[in-house]
C-alpha cells in the first residue's frame, strides 16, 4: 500500500477545495441575487389580472415566460438525473397553449414547481458524490456541470424578460 505524503494530502485538499468552491458559486448562479434577479423577486406582486397581458414590442405574457422557465427548468433536471426521461417536442412543448393561466390556481402551482424543481437541481449540484464533470450516461456528451449552467442562463434571461414586461405593464416595485 502507498503511503500517503504530505505533497498527496495538500494536492487532494486543493482539488477537494476547488471542487466545494465549484459547487458553491454553481449553487449561488442557480438561486439568482449575483448578477439579475432572485426568481421571487421578479413574480413577487405580479398582478393575477395582468399575468396573461402583453406590453407592446414583447412578445410573451407573464404567464407563458413564468411556465416556460417552469417547463425547461423541469426537463433540464429530470435529463440531468433521469436515464427514461423524455424531452417534450420542441418548442411547442416547452411554452403553454394559451397567454393566460388556465385557472386561478395554476399560477400558484407553477411557482411552487420552479422552486421544487430548482431546489432539486441545487441538491444534485451540492451532492460531491456525483462529478460534476463526467457524461450523464443517457446523454451525448453533456455533463451535470453543463446542464446547471445552461438552466441558469437560461432562467436569468428569462427573469429578466419577466422584469421587462414588469415594466411595462407598470406593476414592477421601482415603479
Amino acid at each position: 500500500m502507498k503511503k500517503k505524503t504530505k505533497k498527496t494530502t495538500k494536492r487532494k485538499s486543493a482539488v477537494g477545495d476547488r471542487d466545494r468552491a465549484l459547487r458553491e458559486h454553481l449553487v449561488t448562479l442557480l438561486k439568482g441575487g449575483g448578477a439579475h434577479v432572485h426568481f421571487m423577486d421578479a413574480i413577487d406582486g405580479f398582478p393575477e389580472a395582468k399575468r396573461g397581458a402583453f406590453v407592446e414590442s414583447l412578445p410573451h405574457s407573464g404567464w407563458q415566460l413564468l411556465e416556460h422557465a417552469r417547463l425547461a427548468q423541469w426537463d433540464i433536471l429530470e435529463f440531468s438525473r433521469n436515464p427514461k426521461h423524455k424531452s417534450p417536442g420542441f418548442p411547442d412543448g416547452y411554452w403553454p397553449k394559451t397567454p393566460v393561466p388556465p385557472d386561478a390556481s395554476a399560477w400558484d402551482n407553477c411557482v411552487h414547481q420552479f422552486q421544487h424543481d430548482l431546489k432539486e437541481m441545487i441538491k444534485l449540484v451540492k451532492n460531491p458524490r456525483i462529478d460534476l464533470f463526467a457524461k450523464i450516461p443517457h446523454g451525448d456528451g453533456q455533463t451535470i456541470l453543463r446542464e446547471a449552467l445552461i438552466l441558469a442562463d437560461h432562467n436569468s434571461y428569462h427573469l429578466g424578460q419577466l422584469v421587462d414586461l414588469r415594466r411595462g405593464l407598470g406593476t414592477w416595485p421601482e415603479q
